[in-house]
């Protein structure tokens, strides 16, 4: 059984999802579509990025606005980096915010990976995204780099222009170390006017399975309690 499988059984009838963005979600959306298993089981979804809008439209999987969704019962996406605590980093794809959005929307968050993006501890990787308002670019490089452990946040460039977001924010890809301290970088970094949110989803993930190179599952790891 793969991941995309696992995670489809855990889906019930009628659920409203979250789907992600990037190579995991949208797997997810493309099986669970071209099966025709979200139209027969009454499931919904609300998409993360306007890719995986795409995808989930051209393979069948019915859509609804996030204004119209209420909470969710489930969000299903990938993770870049996944701890022994579940503690993830997210958003090499650039759709962080959004998918921060309707994991915090959701009952439950569901990660699928490959056993590449589990790392002892988090940061492990020597990455993390940060969105951030286009004013305020320079403004929030200067002090991100002041931060301890964070260097070079570089400006993430698409076809030799400032990549844009979904929400039309500019990323900065900060260099990290392992972090020793995840929720205090996460809430200094928050504090920097002008940044939108980062990369870091901490006290997030239910949820994780874990395939083999053939996305096979191997692990399944569970959070035995959620934090509001």
């Amino acid at each position: 059984m793969t991941i995309y499988e696992r995670a489809i059984e855990l889906i019930p009838r009628g659920a409203t999802v979250g789907l992600g963005s990037g190579r995991a979600a949208w797997a997810f959306v493309k099986m669970m579509g071209e099966r025709g298993t979200a139209r027969t089981m009454g499931i919904t979804g609300v998409a993360a990025s306007e890719e995986t809008a795409n995808v989930a439209r051209t393979h069948g999987f019915p859509l609804v606005e996030f204004a119209d969704a209420g909470e969710l019962d489930f969000t299903v996406d990938g993770a870049d980096e996944v701890d022994p605590q579940l503690q993830l980093i997210k958003g090499y794809g650039r759709a962080l915010v959004r998918e921060k959005i309707l994991a915090s929307s959701s009952k439950k968050l569901i990660i699928l990976v490959g056993e590449e993006k589990l790392v002892p501890q988090l940061g492990s990787r020597g990455r993390l995204p940060v969105e951030v308002v286009p004013f305020a670019v320079p403004y929030c490089q200067r002090r991100l780099q002041e931060l301890d452990g964070v260097t070079n946040p570089t400006l993430w460039e698409k076809e030799g222009k400032p990549g844009v977001t979904d929400n039309g924010n500019r990323i900065l890809d900060c260099g990290i170390e392992p972090l020793r301290d995840p929720f205090g970088l996460e809430m200094a970094i928050r504090q920097i006017p002008g940044v939108v949110g980062t990369g870091l989803f901490l006290d997030m993930a239910d949820t994780v399975l874990v395939g083999d190179t053939n996305f096979e599952i191997v692990r399944e790891m569970y959070r035995t309690e959620r934090k509001p």
